[in-house]
């Protein structure tokens, strides 16, 4: 392919875009392909010769669109969004094209200088503290493993990156048994070990660790001999939207000396509207370690997950490693490929310049609000349900119900909901039985969309009975 047509396939490419996305309302949320349908259409060897593209376009609207759920569907409920605005896509589209590896400051000075002022635009719009800085993660996941690395070297005073952990004793993490598998995940890479992640009952009205729970087992584990190595905080849960509290947690963690990190990928966008913050956000100003995903609410396209950091010191002495090929002379940089595991790095900025330029905190804000609005009004219609109970209050824009029956006809419900199309939910268990989960965050979703759910409900469960 020339230049040339690659600007006539990029605008064919763009129009299909646009047209996808004005009729996905019409296009059933989960895909309706069984395992193996794809696959079988697929050839089982690589062509020798060149394919014309437009074949090749064509066999992707034939084959591979009917085996895609649409995330970007205004009814998709399930999970957390995955939002991809069109200023946030076309920004990816310029980027894709520089294709520029953007590890160094001098390998692209750009994105690192355009970094540093987004993340400090995201610090504004947040009401974190002034000084608090950051860094442009792929995904929440490895911005909580980098936490975790560095609570792990802290602990053995930056020791164990040579040394490895024998002999280290086991070193102990702290958090609510509400918390992502990403964490979970982070102690299994970390060499820390499940069995060394101790998880704290959540408890009140928002599923919460307690402190002075917390503060006991921490006690316990040092008069055991274990090493306390760090405490990870919650704001907004993937399964209930589980939040703790955070400023006596904070208390516990100096008591101790710990380093904290707060886990707030999804509803960390929310704090960008000043009154979710004394709820959910109170104390958060002291915290080491703290990540949200604009990615997910704010409607920036994946992947860009921001990490900020109160100092970013333990992190550089945790991840920085600079052989004689990184080296950059002149005057000081920042390098981000220092502040992160993978030394290559995306120009993740890039989409959040457009993203915030284009519709301005204000629009960002009108659309979280709305969204926290409207789950709440569709919570009170399913209560409204005979039968039916919500079984966790919204959190934000989550909450969870049940309908009449055991575990089984939960599923059931779920399954017959998922395979009728026009909406999409996931199932979650919470307090040992299933329940039904409801997030509303799809960028584009409006109320008629948000309030169809408890009609298609109501509709299949009538079916089902």
């Amino acid at each position: 392919m020339n230049w040339d047509e690659f600007a006539k396939w990029s605008k064919e490419i763009a129009d299909w875009g646009a047209r996808y996305h004005k009729t996905l309302r019409d296009r059933p949320v989960r895909a309706q392909t069984k395992p193996g349908d794809i696959a079988a259409q697929l050839s089982r060897t690589p062509p020798k010769e060149p394919e014309d593209m437009a074949t090749i376009l064509s066999d992707f609207d034939a084959i591979v669109m009917p085996g895609m759920t649409h995330w970007q569907h205004p009814r998709f409920f399930a999970y957390f969004p995955a939002n991809a605005t069109p200023p946030s896509i076309l920004a990816e589209q310029l980027v894709n094209t520089v294709a520029a590896q953007c590890m160094l400051w001098q390998t692209s000075p750009a994105a690192t200088e355009m970094e540093g002022v987004m993340i400090d635009w995201l610090r504004q719009a947040l009401g974190l503290p002034d000084g608090m800085t950051g860094v442009i993660q792929d995904s929440a996941s490895s911005a909580t493993l980098s936490a975790v690395l560095t609570m792990r070297e802290r602990a053995t005073g930056f020791t164990s990156n040579r040394t490895g952990l024998s002999g280290q004793g086991q070193l102990r993490i702290y958090c609510s048994d509400q918390v992502h598998s990403s964490i979970d995940r982070a102690c299994w890479v970390s060499g820390i070990g499940q069995d060394n992640l101790v998880k704290i009952k959540g408890t009140g009205p928002r599923f919460g660790m307690d402190a002075r729970t917390l503060d006991a087992a921490i006690r316990s584990d040092l008069a055991n001999g274990h090493i306390p190595a760090g405490i990870i905080a919650i704001s907004g849960g993937t399964g209930v939207g589980g939040s703790d509290d955070l400023a006596p947690i904070l208390a516990v963690a100096r008591a101790h000396d710990l380093y904290t990190h707060v886990d707030a990928a999804w509803a960390g966008a929310a704090m960008i509207c000043p009154e979710f913050r004394d709820r959910y956000w109170h104390g958060i100003a002291g915290f080491d370690s703290i990540v949200f995903n604009p990615h997910k609410w704010l409607g920036a396209q994946f992947d860009c997950s921001v990490q900020f950091l109160r100092d970013p010191t333990p992190q550089l002495n945790t991840l920085k490693i600079e052989p004689e090929y990184l080296k950059t002379t002149g005057e000081s940089v920042t390098n981000y490929s220092e502040w992160t595991i993978p030394l290559g790095r995306r120009f993740r900025a890039l989409k959040l310049w457009f993203l915030i330029r284009s519709y301005g905190l204000e629009g960002l804000q009108t659309r979280i609000r709305n969204h926290v609005m409207w789950a709440e009004e569709l919570a009170e219609k399913i209560r409204a349900l005979s039968g039916f109970e919500i079984v966790t209050e919204p959190m934000l824009s989550l909450f969870s119900f049940r309908c009449p029956g055991d575990d089984a006809d939960q599923q059931r419900l779920v399954d017959a909901i998922n395979d009728d199309g026009r909406i999409y939910l996931t199932q979650g268990a919470f307090e040992g039985r299933k329940v039904i989960r409801v997030q509303v965050g799809q960028f584009e979703t409006t109320r008629q969309d948000v309030l169809m759910v408890r009609t298609v409900v109501e509709e299949i469960w009538r079916a089902l009975k």
